[in-house]
Formats: structure tokens, sequence, C-alpha cells
């Protein structure tokens, strides 16, 4: 009903309203002291090839910035015949001439692109533009006082025919050695049941649940962070392939080596990502949503989630482990994928070394073919005949 989307855009304004309240407020106030720079691909010539090329596994540097300053925006559009491009490109960040990078992500799930995909996502500091989300947007600042290097490499077989980018920053001085840096990193994990049954049972389909474990053991793990810093925000990318219910794994987040039970544990996915009920609906708010659902049965398939921080950053000053369970108690096979970000004091340490190309492909999907064996299996078992599925 057009009353409805009404009354909800109004609502979503009047949200956005309140977050930008303050700080439009005091914009004519303030004198600002730093200078605008950009870096972009603009045709130097003159003509408008305001684009490069990145040509199989090769590194294009964005930018190499000198001084003090922050970033304050990136955007990237791209074309390859790679049809996983954003999954098979990666995107790394280096602060203040430190050798290994902080911020370490397929550059479409950085973006929240999930499985080389292209679809809108309309977050506060993440946003994935018209038209089918090509314009690729971060809004993160990204602080430095000696220098930043940003690189894209094309770990594909196939050319990027055309990467266009801009690189806003600050030039200012203001920025100390021993303030936090933007860092970001991507994990991935096809999870198996961890039940002593090995069944995938939730919501109790197949009886009685078990109990969980009283620790992270077996959890996917999502951050695993040590120094002094804020956690800022989760983008988390579900391929299910069972249609039943993905999100009853509870979220335990561990901060500065506290033992069971953590500081902060939740009740179940949607609950950790603001939202209930078992949803199947796309959504965006500045602070979580669900950019991308799955139009299978149930929910077999893809799913994507997000939620940023950004009311009350997750405070630590030694260590940070982010993890959630896939299904209650670990019950469930899922392949899962995630993308942490935070600010933390230099150095960070390393991150694992990235899954190669080939670690990173989707999982095939699956299809009504593959649940008509699955049918086909369920009748045998049940020796045939007039089996109609829900003996």
């Amino acid at each position: 009903m057009i009353w409805k989307f009404i009354i909800y855009t109004f609502i979503i304004l009047f949200q956005i309203q309140g977050i930008y309240a303050d700080s439009l407020s005091e914009l004519w106030q303030k004198r600002q002291n730093y200078d605008n720079y950009r870096v972009s691909s603009f045709d130097k010539s003159g003509g408008n090839d305001d684009f490069v090329k990145i040509i199989p596994n090769g590194i294009y540097e964005l930018a190499d910035l000198k001084g003090s300053g922050i970033i304050r925006h990136i955007w990237i559009t791209l074309w390859s015949k790679d049809k996983m491009i954003l999954r098979n490109a990666v995107l790394r960040i280096h602060w203040d001439g430190q050798k290994h990078p902080s911020v370490e992500v397929p550059l479409g799930d950085f973006f929240g692109q999930g499985w080389g995909e292209e679809y809108i996502m309309n977050s506060l500091p993440i946003v994935a533009a018209p038209k089918k989300g090509k314009g690729l947007n971060s809004y993160f600042s990204m602080p430095y006082s000696d220098g930043a290097k940003i690189t894209v490499e094309n770990q594909s077989s196939e050319e990027i025919g055309s990467f266009y980018f801009y690189v806003d920053y600050e030039k200012r001085n203001d920025i100390t050695k021993d303030s936090p840096r933007f860092h970001a990193n991507w994990r991935r994990s096809t999870t198996k049941p961890e039940t002593n049954d090995d069944r995938e049972n939730d919501r109790a389909v197949l009886g009685p649940m078990h109990k969980g474990k009283k620790s992270l053991a077996g959890n996917f793990v999502f951050a695993d962070i040590e120094g002094d810093g804020h956690f800022v925000g989760i983008q988390y990318y579900v391929d299910s392939p069972t249609p039943l219910w993905y999100g009853e794994g509870d979220d335990m987040i561990f901060i500065d080596g506290t033992s069971w039970p953590p500081r902060l544990h939740g009740t179940g996915t949607e609950d950790f990502f603001n939202t209930a009920w078992c949803p199947k609906e796309v959504f965006h708010h500045p602070y979580f949503g669900y950019p991308r659902v799955t139009e299978s049965i149930g929910w077999l398939g893809r799913t994507h989630i997000y939620r940023f921080f950004l009311e009350s950053p997750i405070r630590f000053s030694k260590s940070f482990v982010g993890s959630i369970e896939h299904g209650h108690g670990n019950s469930l096979s899922l392949d899962l994928a995630a993308v942490a970000y935070w600010y933390q004091t230099l150095p960070n340490k390393k991150f694992p070394e990235l899954p190669s190309v080939q670690n990173r492909q989707n999982k095939p999907a699956i299809t009504e073919n593959d649940i008509h064996r699955w049918r086909d299996s369920y009748r045998k078992s049940k020796g045939g005949g007039e089996i109609w599925g829900n003996q």
C-alpha cells in the first residue's frame, strides 16, 4: 500500500535526520582546518577514458599518500569479463609504512557485495549504489600520520578492462601516531554439525534439541584481534544448503581475554543483527539490514546481513574475539563469510593468509533437481509406493 510506503519513508528520514542533526547544524559554525585533495582515475591526457586497466594477476596502486591526513571517501566502479571479479579482486590498505596490510578484503565483500554479485546496499558507512549496486562507496574515516597506500590486486585470469575510482582525503596536521587506524579483514568457513549424533537439527525439527557448548569452540569466528581499539561493524554472508532456518546461532563476543560467559552474549543470529522472527525480506537501515535474501524455498541459498556499531563501538584494550554459532549449538552446515571492520592502534596482528582464488569461489547452488533427488532417496528409504513426503 502506498500509505505504508510513505509512513516507512518518513520514519527512515526522521532517523537519518537524527543522525546528522548535530553535525549539519555545526557545519557553518566551524572553521575547517584542513585542505581537500583527491586521487582519481581521470584521463590525464584530457580525453574521456577516465579509467585504468588492471592486467590479470596485476596490482594497481590507487593511492600513495604522503604525510598526515584522513581518507574520507572511496568510490569505485569496474567492468570485467570475469563474472566473479568482485570476489577475485582484493583491496588492501597499508598505514604509516607498516609492511603488512591493515585492510585485506575481496573487493566486493568489503563494499557489501557478496558472492561476486551486484545489488543495492544502503547503510551509513557502506553504500552500493544504482545502477544495481555498481557504484561502490565507503564513508569510513581512515586517518594516517605517516602515509597511506591503497592497492587493488586482480587475482583473476581476466583483465579488469575499466576500473574507475576516487579517493577523497584531507591533508591535516592533527593526526597523532598513537591514534587508532581503520582495519578490515575477511574470513570464510564451511561449517559442519558439532552435535553428538551428527544431525543437522535446529528448531526441534528432528526431535529435542541438544544443549549448546558453553564456550566458543566450534563457532564461526568473524574477528580475532589483538591490540587496543574498538569494533565498528560486520558484513555477514550466509549460504545455506538446506531450507532450514539458519539463524538460531548465538553471538558470543569475548573482550580482553575474559573467559566464559562472555561480556556480550546474544540470543540468535537475527537478534544480533537487530531483526526478529526469521526475516526474509530486503531491508536497509543506516546501522543494520538485509540487502540480499534468498528467493528459494525457506532459507535455502544466499542471505547477506550487516550490522554497524556506530551508536556505541565495542571497546577493547587487549583483544577482541567475535564469534557466532552456526545454528543452535553449532548444529548446521553453512558456508559463512564475513568482513569485520574495526579501529586499533598500530601495529596490528598480521592477518591469516587470505584464501586463494580457488578457495574463494561460491558453493554450487542447490536447485529443484537436487531437492527432487532428496525426495527420491527419501521414497526409497520408505520402501517406495505412495509416499507424499511428510511421513
